[in-house]
């Protein structure tokens, strides 16, 4: 499960509308018939229009200043084997979110009115998307990229050769080409894979936007506070405040496997993902202690994310060397941002 909450931008400052991330999250319904469209939802709606999302989350930003966000966004991209458990892919994902946003307000340190914040307090919309695309930083992007270069490159020798700007032999600067996307490290369907090209399998995840002011658009209720949990002066009153991500992200965890049954691996966890930055000592130690059957699986989760591994992971801790383990953090932390780990 990968959970990322980010406040939205346009160029260096925050968005004073929602329509351009509304009309982004709109892009999987262009030329769609109304009936097979996916709509937005909320906690108690489903069949939301675009139009309806905009106007109710441009009219709750009471007081806020242009240099503090209107909204957050919060992606949640559950992994192919989180959405193999999956009986009805749409509904169990809508039903996901309900119980995650509850969650998500569980996780503020925040009190409204003398009482902790509730899931009616908060202002929110979600939409699914069933596709991906292949980004960049992506590691099969990276590594094909050197083939990519080499075969442009020819393409633009032989269309020089064409237009007699400089001699070259046409057909076998074409026998090279092939020779390179055949040779080319990563494919899908017998095809390079490029930036931008639509990833294959279940692709499902889900898009929330939510107000930064809550339902009664007199509070600031914001996920993206440096502080987990403290009290302030305010007005001469001691306010509580605060949102502890590490909380949200493993209750997220624990309720989708209580709802569907999922037996989690060791490094699924976002408590995991986070010990293998911080301490990839103590991660790959908590690795080979794993059970034969959990430790391949285990392998395998790794090897298909394309985190950076050793050939063979030493099990004298000793071996650990640091430079190892520093190229495998430099490695993960791409890795972090290109699967939107969220830590």
């Amino acid at each position: 499960m990968y959970i990322t909450i980010t406040a939205q931008k346009l160029g260096g400052n925050y968005s004073q509308g929602s329509a351009d991330f509304v009309d982004y999250l709109e892009k999987e319904n262009q030329g769609l018939d109304p009936e097979d469209k996916e709509y937005f939802f909320n906690q108690y709606g489903d069949r939301i229009s675009a139009e309806e999302v905009v106007r109710e989350i441009d009219a709750n930003t009471a007081k806020l200043e242009k240099t503090e966000p209107r909204f957050y966004s919060i992606t949640i991209s559950p992994s192919k084997y989180e959405l193999n458990r999956l009986k009805n892919n749409s509904e169990d994902l809508k039903k996901y979110t309900r119980e995650v946003m509850k969650d998500y307000v569980a996780s503020f340190n925040r009190e409204l009115n003398g009482r902790p914040v509730n899931i009616d307090d908060i202002k929110y919309y979600a939409k699914i998307e069933d596709q991906r695309f292949f980004k960049g930083t992506d590691t099969q992007v990276r590594e094909n990229q050197p083939f990519a270069a080499k075969i442009l490159q020819l393409k633009s020798d032989i269309q020089k050769v064409e237009r007699g700007e400089q001699p070259g032999n046409i057909a076998q600067m074409k026998r090279e080409i092939s020779k390179l996307e055949k040779a080319t490290p990563h494919k899908q369907d017998g095809q390079r894979i490029v930036q931008g090209m639509a990833k294959e399998g279940n692709q499902s995840h889900i898009h929330i936007i939510v107000s930064r002011k809550d339902a009664s658009n007199k509070y600031s209720l914001s996920p993206g506070s440096k502080y987990k949990a403290s009290k302030v002066e305010l007005n001469g009153k001691i306010v509580k405040r605060g949102f502890d991500r590490d909380k949200f992200f493993g209750k997220a965890e624990k309720t989708f496997d209580k709802n569907f049954g999922y037996q989690r691996n060791f490094v699924e966890t976002y408590t995991a993902r986070k010990e293998f930055i911080k301490n990839p000592r103590s991660y790959f130690s908590n690795l080979m202690k794993l059970p034969t059957s959990e430790k391949a699986i285990a392998m395998k989760m790794l090897k298909e994310t394309g985190m950076p591994m050793m050939p063979n992971i030493p099990t004298n801790k000793a071996q650990l060397a640091l430079k190892v383990f520093n190229r495998l953090r430099r490695g993960v932390d791409i890795a972090v941002k290109s699967s939107s780990i969220g830590i």
